[in-house]
């Protein structure tokens, strides 16, 4: 088969495309044959040797995958040859077939197809977690989401809405982005490339700052946003997109009873009864009209090195899709 290979970490013409033998499942496991890949940052990051954890070489990127289940290992039970399914997996999506446990699939309700079922688990997951599990967002508080026109951004502006925040702040870096979170749900929206941007955030709240901040890119965009945090505010920390890990006296914390909180997905597949049930509510939320998904394009699975760079260059909007 067709995979994408990483052999030395290092810049998009590091991923290559190489002919790899067809792995086959074994007890609970399942042979994906990969319809739609997602492409994430966290892709960049393992590409990179930047990921949270290490990553051994040579490796195939992706972690995200929708497809028909080809064949099934000798201890399956609950799923059948033939079946669409949407998964997360720790790696090796960017191939024709992958290995995923029984326990991962979600069956892709009817009328969505492979495209839009590929869009949600790990941007969706994330964007449902990071408001909700780990920022404990409720009915009528305020959020403030960075990036509102990505692939997380862009889920996390409709699902604030659909968890009842009363005030969504959005930011991004062009005109044409802020009308998009504007127009998903957005109440709010700032450009972040002026420099007083979180003084428009604490203007947009009366001067008292918002319950709920998302945070990926670290550095000066940290200190901001903690700026923007009210009393009992909770910033969640899922990226450090500039590269630039941030420093800060916990101490500072204490004045407003403020919380810093660390997300990181795979933690949450861990735990089965949050992972299954929320994708299950996502993508009810998808089948029922409530959500909206923006691809950003669809690309095949030899174009992975341009795809990489378009992602980098943060000229893009919603989801970049890869087809074996």
């Amino acid at each position: 088969m067709k995979a994408i290979q990483v052999k030395e970490f290092g810049g998009p013409d590091v991923l290559r495309l190489v002919d790899v033998a067809r792995p086959v499942p074994k007890g609970r496991e399942v042979l994906v044959e990969v319809k739609a890949i997602g492409v994430n940052y966290a892709d960049i990051a393992r590409r990179e040797g930047q990921y949270v954890i290490d990553t051994p070489l040579p490796f195939t990127p992706g972690a995200e995958i929708a497809g028909v289940v080809a064949e099934i290992g000798d201890q399956v039970e609950n799923v059948k040859v033939g079946m669409p399914v949407v998964t997360l997996i720790s790696s090796t999506g960017y191939a024709e077939y992958a290995i995923a446990d029984e326990q991962s699939l979600i069956p892709i309700p009817n009328g969505i197809d492979y495209h839009q079922a590929v869009a949600l688990p790990l941007q969706g997951l994330s964007a449902y977690h990071i408001l909700k599990t780990m920022g404990r967002l409720e009915r009528d508080e305020s959020v403030l989401i960075h990036a509102a026109a990505g692939g997380v951004g862009t889920l996390a502006v409709q699902l604030a809405n659909l968890f009842g925040a009363r005030k969504i702040i959005a930011t991004a870096s062009t005109d044409e982005k802020l009308a998009l979170a504007k127009e998903l749900g957005a109440t709010d929206v700032i450009n972040y490339t002026n420099s007083d941007w979180e003084q428009q955030v604490l203007a947009c709240t009366d001067g008292s700052g918002v319950d709920v901040a998302l945070e990926m890119a670290g550095g000066e965009v940290f200190h901001k946003t903690l700026t923007c945090l009210s009393s009992f505010g909770r910033m969640v920390i899922y990226g450090v997109a500039s590269g630039q890990p941030a420093k800060f006296s916990p101490s500072r914390l204490m004045e407003k009873n403020q919380s810093v909180i660390g997300f990181f997905l795979p933690q949450i597949m861990r735990k089965p009864q949050l992972f299954k049930q929320s994708l299950t509510d996502l993508l009810t939320y998808l089948q029922n009209g409530d959500l909206k998904l923006t691809i950003g394009g669809v690309y095949k699975l030899e174009e992975a090195t341009t795809v990489h760079r378009l992602l980098q260059s943060r000229k893009t909007a919603g989801k970049l899709v890869l087809e074996p």
